[in-house]
């Protein structure tokens, strides 16, 4: 048995994992999935407080709330940066480190650094100054009617502080921790050569998912087959 910790992307909250969550536990493992402050079901925290390092701390915070060891971190989308962030806060509570579909975020580097410049402007142009309303499911690469209508009302907005706040990391991010990057190719989210770039710098092994970025809603029962390997 192993212990998983998931965590969601921006616009997301632990309820993404649903499905994921359903398969792992009936295969045996332990399975948590925090929410980050602001999103999802605590969305009624949002503010333009919120960090890079709230969401580190929110990670951390749970995994010692739960005494969670020997545990496999999973983040997805904008959660790796709180990855980033936990590999070396609690690096002894770790056991791999799985960035799906992932940012990568560099040592006090801002996510709006690396973000299309086109895409954040229309993003922030959406925004009230606080928060950046979701887009819709296809944005994810949610194609299926059924699906969609599951998503859509449970995305939330996200904090836009965390877009120009930088990574709070000293070192590289996963702090040499066992990491691999999960890369989602139908269709695809983040450029190729961008994703490469992140795993060469980083050294970790790519594997790619023929699914949407939202590989946990489009695709669990492969995303599950790929985690528990």
């Amino acid at each position: 048995m192993s212990t998983f910790v998931l965590l969601h992307g921006a616009w997301h909250g632990g309820w993404c994992w649903r499905f994921v969550a359903d398969i792992l536990q009936t295969r045996g493992h332990r399975v948590t999935a925090p929410t980050q402050t602001g999103l999802g079901e605590r969305c009624h925290l949002i503010s333009d407080q919120i960090t890079l390092t709230t969401f580190i701390d929110d990670l951390v915070n749970h995994m010692l709330a739960e005494d969670l060891t020997d545990a496999i971190l999973v983040g997805h989308s904008f959660g790796g940066n709180a990855l980033s962030g936990a590999a070396e806060a609690v690096p002894d509570r770790i056991r791999e480190l799985v960035y799906l579909d992932s940012t990568v975020v560099a040592a006090g580097q801002k996510p709006a650094e690396i973000i299309d410049p086109v895409k954040l402007a229309k993003q922030l142009d959406q925004s009230d100054g606080i928060a950046i309303p979701p887009p819709g499911p296809e944005a994810f690469g949610i194609l299926d009617a059924r699906q969609a209508a599951w998503v859509q009302p449970r995305l939330t907005p996200h904090p836009v502080s965390t877009m120009n706040a930088p990574l709070p990391i000293k070192g590289v991010p996963g702090n040499g921790l066992p990491a691999r990057y999960i890369a989602c190719t139908q269709p695809i989210y983040h450029s190729p050569d961008q994703v490469f770039d992140w795993a060469d710098r980083s050294g970790w092994p790519v594997e790619e998912l023929a699914t949407g970025h939202d590989a946990m809603v489009t695709d669990p029962a492969a995303l599950v087959e790929m985690l528990d390997r």
